[in-house]
């Protein structure tokens, strides 16, 4: 009975228009107000909820919302799009490439696509447009490439996947995210540049050796952050709670004294805007890993373990049916709280079938960022919408061949363990 009232209280809330914390919460409160009194169901959701939010490796996250945020203001989008433009703007259609490296760009440095693709959507699509780009392209091209940045870290969800998992390294899923993220960027890509060979679409033009180098050192400070936190992370210099205040003081200090793009009056709007979204995702945090919890106590993740092992013992078939269900759940629910309440369900099932929690991290979290992208509720593709000035009707066509490639990139990294593998085996990190 919890378990049903869990689940309609969820969906009917989910429905009407409830925000997702709020769902997950009460849908929660309700289904351990039918199995126990009140006082202890009430002192239980409180302890789970603040016991969900006492851990250091998820410290990390505001620190590196807050670096997001500075990075998204401080003018590092159009330093990144100069330079990438030096990279692959001679090709065919090479704005809509260069699009799709700034958004990978941006995205790893600041974590989150709703950011990249605002940032950077904000100064490719108008110029796109100009060059014969139709606008429902580029903002197709735009909603896809800024997911690009969640598997390339430093990455939230990666953290909070981590926790989720119950003790999968940092580290070694920040190394794990690194090719099936440059995978999905190379494969939107080459969409965009067969679309501009069949529109006949021109080139951005080519640059000078002396603007390409200028352009190179205005970007390296930016793309240094990346080397900082990942470096000092994988070499054991510090923990990825440390690497987020380092990330904070670096992208402080590249947006005021170095960059100049933050003028003394902007500091409170951006820590109020970090401040914001904290609070949001912590909030998602804590009434997910309540509902964990309650699903754990109530034997879900092994019943559904012993499901999905009684449909089929081929691991080949309970990836793509985890794929199918993950992309369903994507559709309809944020990245967060998806990855808090399905890893504990989908993982132990993963893992009898003998695949790594590692690998299955990358693979839920590729197929959550499809959903950002994805209606009814992408975010991801409400904001490129927003700054393409275009429908989600109009932009369907187009994302079609994107929704395509990216669909190709997550059966070869759900089938293909190597390219998530590859870089942990190789230093060491596939234990920890």
């Amino acid at each position: 009975m919890a378990e049903l009232v869990l689940g309609l209280i969820f969906v009917v809330l989910l429905c009407v228009g409830v925000p997702v914390a709020f769902c997950i919460g009460l849908a929660t409160m309700a289904a351990l107000l039918i199995s126990i009194d009140t006082l202890p169901a009430l002192t239980t959701m409180a302890q789970r909820m603040a016991g969900g939010l006492n851990s250091f490796s998820l410290l990390a996250v505001p620190l590196f919302i807050l670096s997001g945020v500075i990075m998204g203001q401080g003018g590092i989008a159009r330093r990144l799009i100069a330079f990438a433009k030096c990279l692959v703007g001679m090709v065919p259609g090479g704005l809509a490439l260069v699009n799709v490296v700034s958004c990978t760009l941006f995205g790893s440095i600041s974590g989150s696509a709703v950011a990249a693709s605002s940032a950077v959507g904000g100064f490719m699509l108008p110029e796109m447009e100009k060059d014969g780009f139709d606008k429902n392209f580029g903002a197709a091209v735009t909603a896809t490439a800024a997911t690009t940045g969640l598997l390339i870290p430093p990455s939230n969800i990666l953290i909070v996947y981590a926790i989720a998992s119950g003790g999968v390294s940092i580290a070694a899923l920040f190394l794990a995210g690194y090719l099936p993220g440059l995978l999905l960027a190379s494969a939107l890509m080459l969409v965009a540049y067969i679309h501009a060979k069949r529109h006949n679409l021109p080139s951005a033009g080519t640059v000078s050796l002396g603007y390409t180098l200028r352009a190179a050192l205005d970007a390296a400070p930016s793309l240094f952050l990346v080397v900082i936190v990942i470096g000092g992370i994988i070499g054991g210099v510090f923990t990825a709670t440390e690497a987020g205040a380092i990330a904070v003081v670096y992208s402080l200090v590249l947006a005021g004294p170095i960059y100049k793009e933050i003028t003394r009056t902007q500091w409170f709007a951006v820590f109020l805007k970090a401040t914001e979204t904290t609070a949001i995702v912590m909030f998602l945090v804590a009434s997910s890993v309540a509902m964990s919890w309650l699903l754990a106590f109530n034997n879900i993740p092994t019943q559904v373990a012993e499901a999905l092992l009684a449909v089929s013992d081929n691991p080949l078939i309970i990836l793509l049916i985890i794929n199918l269900v993950l992309l369903l759940v994507g559709s309809f629910m944020d990245m967060t709280p998806a990855v808090l309440i399905f890893t504990p369900i989908f993982l132990p099932a993963a893992v009898e079938m003998g695949i790594t929690p590692l690998h299955f991290g990358i693979i839920m979290v590729l197929n959550l960022s499809i959903g950002l992208c994805t209606p009814p509720v992408g975010s991801v593709l409400f904001v490129s919408c927003a700054v393409a000035k275009t429908s989600i009707h109009n932009i369907i066509r187009p994302l079609l061949p994107m929704y395509a490639a990216m669909l190709v990139v997550l059966l070869l990294v759900t089938y293909i363990p190597g390219i998530s593998e590859a870089l942990p085996k190789a230093l060491g990190l596939m234990a920890k």
